[in-house]
């Protein structure tokens, strides 16, 4: 399966990006690339792999990973509070520019 240079236009018009006629070209080549890699790796033999639902194991073996670490915690500012510091607010949230425009 290849991308084509309107399948990068449709998927950077869904995403909002206004790409270059340059970025199109090395996105397409890019994509293109890693779709390759794919096929290449589609290509072992895996019948012999068993299925893992998680990247480290578990049990006996399972990697130790940090405590969570509660100290240096404090509450949070109170609603109001937050609210009061805020240059615009509707008393519930804070109010902000519209960014998006489509």
């Amino acid at each position: 399966m290849k991308i084509s240079e309107k399948d990068v236009a449709y998927v950077a018009d869904l995403a909002h990006l206004e790409l270059t006629a340059e970025e199109r070209v090395r996105f397409l080549r890019d994509l293109n690339s890693i779709l390759d890699y794919v096929d290449r790796l589609n290509e072992l033999d895996t019948s012999e792999v068993q299925p893992m639902a998680h990247v480290t194991p578990s049990g006996e073996d399972a990697a130790t990973l940090r405590e969570d670490i509660l100290e240096g915690l404090r509450k949070s500012l109170p609603h109001p509070v937050a609210l009061a510091n805020a240059p615009d607010a509707d008393g519930t949230f804070f109010r902000v520019p519209k960014v998006i425009e489509r």
